[in-house]
């Protein structure tokens, strides 16, 4: 068996290694492997979510480098895996509540039954080679992402689909024929997952030059200099930090726990904001009795700090 387990390096920009990773793969043990991961991770202080299908493996998970080192050394034990590629970014605390390994249907959910980015996926491009790319006129750039996420931060006259969910991606591309109207369609997504299933069922529609960004705006981010950037604002990311930026360094945003949409310094000085309560984003759609309840859940958020615990609402 191959060790992968890399010398721990120099913590620079926070003490915690945070380590997003995927990969698609025939993995019909998938249930057997939970235990045996889930254990590993707690026994080595890791924390964050995986999400393990008969389709791969994909989730964000948090830890000293020398931990973190150790999981990914796990999960590429195993044959199906040995391939795998992470991404790493730093964060100056821990950025999860607890650690999760949960069995799902897809890795990524998009509700389409017969794709399968093991038999069919766009071409990839490396970040060095995205601006040429999407500076084409000749290409359509689309953020695959949920609209509370391209909310903070897109590429330059990329189109947003406006999605709550991946699930309405497949709707959205067969509601607009006006994609046919130019030959090359570049897309993107957070760390590179949703580009596999979203470019395989674009070929799967008929799209020939269908191109994806590897490694995602977390691995741009990490690549190309910000005075050469065509990324416009901040990436959100699944986690307590809520936003990353150019150097994947931590970004300015904040989590309204009410709903979960990111907001800026400005947006916490609206009216509507109270912590752990409402923001712009949420107040009208909530009533007087939601807020009261989070409220209640904000408080018992603060007795936990008081006490030196840490709430899992918090």
């Amino acid at each position: 068996m191959t060790e992968h387990i890399a010398a721990p390096r120099h913590e620079e920009g926070g003490a915690f290694c945070v380590a997003a990773l995927y990969h698609f793969a025939r993995f019909s043990r998938f249930e057997s492997f939970q235990e045996p991961l889930e254990t590993l991770c707690k026994s080595h202080g890791v924390k964050g979510t995986l999400l393990i299908a008969h389709e791969g493996i994909n989730g964000t998970i948090a830890g000293t480098d020398s931990a973190i080192a150790t999981v990914l050394a796990f999960i590429r034990s195993q044959p199906e895996f040995s391939n795998l590629e992470h991404k790493e970014s730093r964060a100056s605390r821990m950025p999860f509540l607890r650690m999760k390994v949960r069995l799902k249907k897809e890795i990524v959910t998009m509700g389409v039954e017969d794709i399968d980015p093991n038999e069919i996926v766009g071409t990839y491009v490396d970040p060095k080679d995205w601006n040429e790319l999407i500076s084409d006129p000749e290409t359509i750039v689309i953020d695959t992402r949920n609209d509370y996420e391209t909310a903070i931060g897109l590429f330059r006259g990329a189109v947003d689909p406006n999605t709550k969910t991946f699930r309405e991606f497949p709707d959205w591309v067969k509601n607009n024929p006006g994609l046919h109207n130019k030959p090359k369609i570049a897309m993107y997504c957070t760390g590179g997952i949703r580009c596999e299933k979203a470019t395989a069922f674009m070929k799967q529609q008929g799209f020939e030059d269908v191109y994806h960004l590897k490694g995602g705006i977390l691995k741009y981010l990490e690549q190309v200099p910000e005075e050469e950037s065509l990324w416009d604002g901040a990436c959100f990311v699944f986690d307590e930090r809520v936003s990353v930026t150019h150097g994947l360094k931590e970004g300015n945003h904040k989590l309204c726990h009410a709903c979960r949409n990111p907001i800026t310094a400005e947006e916490v000085t609206h009216p509507h904001y109270e912590e752990g309560v409402s923001c712009s984003h949420c107040y009208e759609s909530r009533t007087e009795a939601d807020r009261d309840r989070y409220r209640q859940r904000q408080l018992q958020i603060a007795l936990a700090k008081k006490r030196g615990d840490k709430h899992i609402g918090g």
